[in-house]
């Protein structure tokens, strides 16, 4: 192990800042490429340039607002969609303006229900696709604010002792050890008490992870856990395998590079149609 006794390791102050960058980083990076994060784009249509944001999350209770905001009252519109995972034909519905906006409703559907969604704008006789396939659009349960603060609040600290026990495994006099037992611990909290009431609230299940579903969101959270223990048990007593700890911290931070809610929860309307 002298091979991974560097002189930057001994910089205590310098791993805590590339720890907190990176694990701002891929935090960032996972909520922005996931399929829960608004599409947006531009699209020229009529006399102007369109902005647009569609919704690909949304709490049940109502359907989910499509808007569109367009001032050139010749543009007209409509929405096209169909349940995913059901046997439905494709339906159109048409934007409704009320003022700058085109507007419509999605039918609401239950918890981990989605809609595959499509918008058109036309202008004297001239129409354009927003994009160029549908939008998926997932709903979820309410989840109270104090599951989601101390989730969240867990999982980044989480990440964030695991870059930092990932770096400190390059010091043989260094604090490896102890700050894996930190990370194993807030892990186990944020991901094994936190994450699945979040679940709950939202889907109506604890745990969809293996053995009872492919929840990637629920595997990631397994996996990582299941690499920190492997590690924690080749480091136990006065054994040192901090090549170990380097593994379980890069498996943890490619779990996390994983866009946030893929393979996540979903209703399937084929059952029973």
């Amino acid at each position: 192990m002298a091979s991974m006794d560097l002189n930057w390791a001994k910089q205590k102050w310098l791993l805590w800042v590339i720890a907190v960058v990176v694990t701002l980083f891929s935090m960032v990076y996972q909520r922005v490429t996931g399929p829960t994060y608004p599409v947006s784009g531009e699209v020229s249509v009529g006399s102007e340039t369109v902005s647009y944001e569609l919704l690909r999350t949304h709490e049940i209770g109502q359907g989910a607002p499509v808007l569109i905001t367009v001032k050139d009252t010749s543009v007209t519109g409509t929405v096209t969609y169909r349940r995913l995972r059901s046997h439905d034909d494709w339906r159109t519905m048409p934007l409704v303006r009320n003022g700058d906006q085109l507007t419509a409703l999605l039918p609401e559907l239950p918890p981990a229900g989605k809609v595959a969604y499509k918008v058109r704008l036309s202008c004297n006789g001239n129409t354009v696709d927003l994009l160029s396939k549908p939008a998926v659009l997932r709903y979820k349960g309410a989840v109270p604010t104090w599951v989601i603060i101390p989730h969240v609040l867990f999982i980044f600290v989480a990440f964030l002792f695991a870059n930092r026990t990932g770096l400190e495994a390059f010091d043989a006099d260094g604090k490896a050890k102890r700050y894996m037992l930190w990370t194993i611990g807030v892990l186990a909290i944020g991901g094994f008490i936190f994450g699945p009431l979040m679940q709950q609230y939202a889907f109506g299940a604890l745990w969809t992870g293996f053995p009872f579903g492919h929840d990637l969101t629920d595997n990631k959270a397994l996996i990582a856990m299941l690499g920190w223990i492997f590690a924690w048990w080749r480091n136990r007593g006065d054994h040192d395998g901090r090549s170990w700890i380097l593994v379980a911290a890069v498996l943890m931070a490619i779990a996390y590079l994983i866009p946030h809610s893929v393979m996540g929860s979903e209703f399937d309307f084929t059952q029973g149609e």
